[in-house]
């Protein structure tokens, strides 16, 4: 299924970002039991933070109840509400998805995304783009920073991304068209981030920062 393009606005750098859904056929979106990821602590060593480094030390996982998405084009609704579980906030899908204006075409955009979690929560998100097809060391860096600081108030972050990845373990994961997942845990000062992806059999996993915002290129994320 090929993404639709946001419509009816510009993102903060003026570029339009697409929306999607599940695509490929590696990928299946069966609803799994709904399970919950325990809260994590975060270490910190305050001498890297002073030198503006990122801390190889800390870490932090968000506690989420995790519902995968019950159709192929839900993808944008069970992010979003797995990010809303952690706030306190978890609508069911279907009413999260007319909130997004989701139709079987999927999700218009990660501005749709911003704009939702913002009426919900009563504000703090934005989105963020990655516009190159890869991304650049300094969008890279701006992930992890927008990454860490969102985990560390207790918020997920939606992702919307595009084509294929290879998570930490050695497993693809496959959305030519598009998709929505949302990102829970950090560790290693932010070099790995778990991934609770609404269309995958093992519900959550882990992959580098790098991959991810590779993963993210050309679309954006709301954090």
């Amino acid at each position: 299924m090929n993404p639709i393009v946001q419509k009816s606005g510009l993102s903060i750098a003026g570029l339009l970002v697409a929306g999607g859904c599940l695509a490929g056929p590696a990928v299946t979106a069966q609803a799994a039991p709904a399970t919950t990821t325990p809260v994590g602590a975060v270490h910190t060593d305050d001498r890297a933070a002073k030198n503006g480094r990122p801390d190889r030390r800390a870490e932090r996982a968000v506690g989420i109840e995790y519902q995968a998405q019950p159709n192929f084009y839900y993808c944008g609704p069970a992010a979003t509400r797995i990010a809303l579980s952690a706030l306190g906030r978890a609508l069911p899908q279907d009413e999260v998805a007319k909130r997004l204006g989701t139709t079987e075409a999927g999700t218009d955009s990660a501005l749709d995304i911003t704009r939702v979690l913002n009426e919900l929560t009563g504000g703090g998100y934005r989105t963020t783009e990655i516009p190159d097809p890869v991304a650049k060391p300094e969008q890279v860096d701006r992930l992890r920073s927008d990454v860490v600081a969102a985990l560390d108030k207790g918020r997920p972050v939606v992702a919307n991304i595009k084509g294929t990845a290879v998570d930490t373990v050695g497993n693809p994961h496959s959305y030519e068209g598009g998709h929505y997942l949302t990102l829970v845990g950090y560790r290693d000062g932010g070099d790995l981030i778990r991934i609770a992806d609404p269309a995958a059999p093992e519900g959550e996993y882990w992959m580098t920062l790098e991959k991810v915002a590779n993963w993210t290129a050309e679309r954006g994320y709301s954090s």
